[in-house]
């Protein structure tokens, strides 16, 4: 037996912004995969609401704890459900990229109504190259430059895209076994990095990268051709060698790439700000409370990547911009007017006037046409003129005043 809210529609919502006060605004809900996704989605769907519209966030409803878009959606409703009062934002993961080569990508990726992160997911954007120095300032209040986060992210994007395209096609062509997700993260992954020269990092990685290479084209001789075919069918898509991390999987990109490198980073300007706050005092006791002030003003720099918004420049989030405003667009263009006049309303229905204000024909009005709508009526037996009875001598009926006998 299905629970009451798996009947629930973006129809039902729709017909109860219908029955809501005409100068009330017009609600969307928008359903996120979990309560980690509902302050990135707010931050995005805040600049779309107008006085005439706003977003509502909510958890799908469920009896577990289950996080993912799988099981978020199937726990609540499917994209058949889904329309212009009722939308899912989730993440993009592989469907994105698998575009319509499983039945579940092609629904995904056809759906308008599902806004999706055109990344692998929110910890992608949340570590954004060209924000990541901003973070880093904000988590250790020292804004001296370290390392050029751009450029370690484009050459580990440049090396780890051969062995991307590969995962990719595994899955593609449901070869996936062989080279899983999880093998392919375990491979571009770090337990540390050397911030010093980050370079020895990169070249430890990309000997790694390319022992692996081997193995692929020796396994899979028959992937010649359509490895070269899905890089350009990537490229279409948008993306490059220079930003493959923003398409791997957003949890090893967070814990296994962002925080081996920004953690040994910010521990150093930290310990360097603190060296210079004892240095700079005058007495103990000044030392003691600048230390105590700054230790408590410095923020983790994990929690500073979750709350991250500096991301609104990366060409993927234009793409999400232009989705929710495609759900606009399509709410505008099929919502009704509430105010709109209703003819087969009862209280819009013509009435028959009132008797005591009928005009009662005289000898001296001259003879009425009649109206060509009711020339039919006259051969009709039951509007045929009709002699006056003994108990009514008046020859017309008020309710009648233009009766053809009233002018013989």
């Amino acid at each position: 037996m299905k629970r009451l809210t798996q009947n629930l529609n973006s129809a039902y919502f729709e017909a109860a912004n219908r029955l809501r006060p005409s100068k009330a605004k017009r609600r969307i809900l928008a359903y996120v995969e979990s309560y980690e996704d509902i302050a990135f989605w707010r931050s995005i769907l805040d600049e779309f609401e107008t006085s005439d519209l706003y977003f509502e966030i909510k958890l799908p409803g469920r009896d577990n704890l289950q996080k993912g878009k799988r099981q978020a959606l199937s726990n609540i409703f499917s994209t058949a459900q889904l329309g212009t009062a009722m939308i899912a934002c989730v993440d993009a993961d592989y469907d994105y990229l698998l575009q319509d080569t499983t039945e579940a990508s092609h629904e995904f990726n056809n759906s308008p109504f599902v806004v999706h992160t055109f990344v692998y997911a929110i910890e992608n954007y949340q570590c954004y190259a060209p924000s990541l120095h901003r973070a880093v300032v904000t988590a250790t209040l020292n804004d001296r430059p370290t390392l050029d986060f751009e450029a370690f992210f484009q050459e580990y994007s440049q090396i780890i895209w051969p062995l991307f395209l590969w995962n990719i096609w595994g899955y593609r062509h449901e070869n996936y076994k062989g080279f899983t997700m999880l093998d392919f993260c375990g491979f571009i992954s770090f337990r540390t990095i050397n911030t010093v020269h980050p370079e020895e990092s990169l070249a430890q990685l990309r000997r790694r990268v390319n022992q692996k290479m081997s193995w692929m084209q020796r396994h899979h001789p028959e992937a010649k051709g359509s490895y070269a075919r899905l890089k350009q069918q990537l490229r279409d898509l948008g993306i490059t060698p220079d930003t493959t991390y923003l398409y791997i999987q957003g949890h090893t990109l967070f814990e296994n790439v962002a925080m081996p490198l920004l953690e040994p980073i910010c521990t150093m300007l930290r310990k360097e700000r603190e060296r210079e706050i004892k240095q700079l005092a005058l007495h103990p006791q000044q030392r003691q409370c600048e230390l105590s002030a700054y230790q408590h003003a410095v923020i983790p720099i994990d929690t500073v990547l979750k709350k991250n918004t500096a991301f609104r420049d990366a060409p993927p989030f234009q793409r999400v911009r232009n989705a929710i405003q495609r759900v606009i667009n399509l709410a505008a263009t099929t919502s009704s007017p509430l105010n709109t006049p209703q003819t087969s309303s009862p209280n819009n229905t013509p009435q028959a006037p009132s008797p005591s204000k009928l005009k009662s024909p005289s000898p001296a009005d001259p003879p009425q046409a009649l109206s060509p709508l009711n020339t039919s009526q006259t051969s009709s037996p039951h509007n045929a003129p009709q002699a006056p009875s003994p108990s009514n001598p008046k020859s017309h009926s008020p309710s009648n005043p233009q009766s053809p006998s009233t002018t013989q």
